[in-house]
């Protein structure tokens, strides 16, 4: 049995659930979202919560069915509350801007980098810490992953883009070593 996947999820006054067949569609005040599960997995709404129960007992659909109770949670998270990364830039020169839909990124390259958000993805930059926020998980971590890959922080001066709560080890430079 599944700890995780017989847990209902509550669902929050301003939130809307639309069942499918497979695919589950919620709706809130950030926005809406919709994922199309596999036939592994059945969904129910009772006492305002889904319901999220495995079709079959072997080991495949019982991860699915976890899986699947958990993306729904997540769902109903991101319309309510939303979600969002933060990025910090540390480096000379080093600069970002958002411009309409595109995140403009100086990272010491011969060229600066237009990032395209996708939709349903915003971003806000202050005083070297960039945010990226919205309501789907998956897209926001993505976009943050991202963006990190322009500039991934290298070991020795610290330079680059980092999660804000990553610890970069710093590693001994080559003066260091002589000694």
């Amino acid at each position: 049995m599944s700890r995780i996947g017989k847990m209902p999820v509550p669902l929050p006054d301003k939130v809307e659930v639309s069942i499918d067949g497979g695919t589950v569609g919620v709706k809130g005040p950030k926005g809406a979202l919709s994922f199309r599960f596999p036939d592994a997995v059945r969904f129910g709404k009772k006492d305002g919560a889904v319901t999220v129960e495995p079709v079959g007992g072997s080991p495949a659909v019982r991860a699915l069915w976890g899986t699947a109770r958990t993306l729904v949670a997540n769902m109903v998270a991101g319309v309510t509350a939303g979600f969002s990364k933060r990025l910090e830039f540390n480096g000379v020169g080093y600069k970002a801007q958002v411009k309409g839909r595109t995140l403009v990124l100086s990272l010491g390259h011969s060229h600066p980098i237009d990032y395209k958000l996708p939709e349903g993805v915003g971003a806000k930059v202050e005083k070297g810490v960039i945010e990226i926020s919205g309501c789907d998980k998956e897209l926001v971590g993505q976009c943050a992953a991202k963006v990190r890959s322009f500039r991934p922080p290298e070991p020795y001066k610290g330079k680059g883009v980092k999660y804000v709560d990553e610890r970069i080890i710093r590693k001994a430079g080559k003066a260091s070593a002589k000694k």
